[in-house]
């Protein structure tokens, strides 16, 4: 049986992941009736998602969450850009203007589990699984039907139901952009490889990128765009990514499988953030190459943001203007990530000889100059979108 779903609420969030998590809990932290729901029955119970960034760790400290995701993660001072086993970039995170000067390697199961506590112990919960059919605007208020009939009626509505948002669709949200020809494979494997470095690896080549980094338990995930991925990458598959495009002096045997799965890689971006009383945010409002892995951090950055100016208006009385803030806000930090990460795709899987050796030239010059490491760093981290530091 669903849980018992209200008939009201000040906000009424679609979607259950990091991002409706985030914004569900800041919501209920700050006394708004926010209702979340989900069409799963259970949450997700694999890594997924696993890179979090100093900007991240930063906004989550308003609900209380990132100690304990510090506690439970793996601290990942820098990313490497390599072909095979040279060295053509480091980004080091140690000199960051933050209290986080790392990358943290978290899988999304235990980051969803966090939020969730956090959300319980704000008096909120998940309501699954409704599946949202329709949605739609009446005066002052959203009018939410779930497949089997029952209706919620709200001030607002989130869409933080990802890439095929049902929000974003009901509400004529253009969200342009295209499909990479490659799919990419995600795996969490167990790697035989002596002295691994404690960093995140991007292996550039002309198949494709493959992120190799660590995560906890001593397992790796691998992230590696290809042509044609199978529906479920086995354990020879990785072992021929890496074979195919790692290090040749050190090779790395996949001892084990743990998980695995196929995606196609998109960029794309909502034309708006907001139709009235329904927002989007997360991958519902932008989707992009995981190579720098920031897709769920730009999204909980949204949750976060957006949670404020809800706050600001339903508990505090600000005007609606403070409501456009947030597209005004965070559009142009997705735009700069979507096309930060399209651009890292491309140069990562440039093909031909010649040209691949005018890119390793470019990236070792590149590597010998502080200011890019600095503005890598920034980037990556997404401290470059905190309003504070611009």
């Amino acid at each position: 049986m669903p849980d018992e779903l209200p008939d009201a609420a000040d906000v009424l969030i679609v979607g259950a992941g990091p991002v409706g998590l985030a914004l569900a809990t800041a919501l209920a932290r700050a006394g708004v009736d926010a209702v979340l729901i989900d069409k799963a029955a259970e949450g997700a119970n694999t890594s997924r998602a696993a890179v979090v960034h100093a900007r991240t760790l930063e906004v989550l400290r308003d609900i209380d969450a990132t100690a304990e995701l510090v506690e439970r993660g793996v601290i990942v001072p820098r990313f490497t850009v390599r072909e095979r086993d040279r060295v053509l970039l480091k980004v080091d995170f140690g000199s960051l203007p933050t209290d986080y000067p790392f990358t943290l390697l978290v899988p999304q199961n235990v980051t969803e589990e966090v939020l969730g506590d956090r959300l319980r112990k704000a008096g909120g919960r998940v309501l699954r699984p409704y599946e949202l059919e329709h949605i739609g605007q009446d005066g002052d208020e959203v009018i939410a039907t779930m497949k089997g009939g029952r209706t919620v009626r709200a001030r607002y509505a989130v869409g933080a139901d990802g890439m095929h948002s049902v929000v974003r669709d009901r509400t004529g949200i253009a969200f342009t952009g295209d499909t990479y020809a490659q799919s990419f494979v995600l795996a969490d494997v167990h790697l035989d490889w002596p002295d691994v470095p404690n960093e995140v690896m991007l292996y550039f080549s002309a198949e494709g990128v493959t992120v190799v980094a660590p995560l906890p338990g001593g397992r790796h995930r691998i992230v590696a765009t290809v042509d044609d991925a199978p529906e479920a990458p086995d354990l020879a598959h990785v072992q021929a990514l890496l074979r195919d495009r790692g290090p040749r002096a050190h090779p790395v045997t996949v001892t084990d499988l743990v998980w695995s799965s196929r995606f196609r890689v998109h960029h794309r971006l909502a034309e708006h953030y907001r139709a009235g009383r329904l927002f989007l945010a997360g991958d519902a409002a932008h989707v992009h190459s995981p190579a720098g892995g920031q897709g769920m951090n730009t999204g909980v950055q949204d949750a976060l943001a957006l949670a404020a100016r809800l706050t600001a208006v339903i508990r505090d009385g600000a005007g609606d203007a403070v409501l456009d803030e947030y597209e005004a806000e965070r559009r142009p930090v997705a735009e700069e990530v979507v096309a930060f990460t399209h651009k890292m795709t491309r140069v990562a899987t440039v093909g031909g000889g010649p040209l691949r050796g005018i890119r390793n030239t470019a990236l070792r010059a590149l590597d010998f100059i502080p200011a890019m490491h600095r503005t890598m760093a920034m980037n990556l981290s997404e401290l470059a979108s905190d309003p504070a530091r611009r």
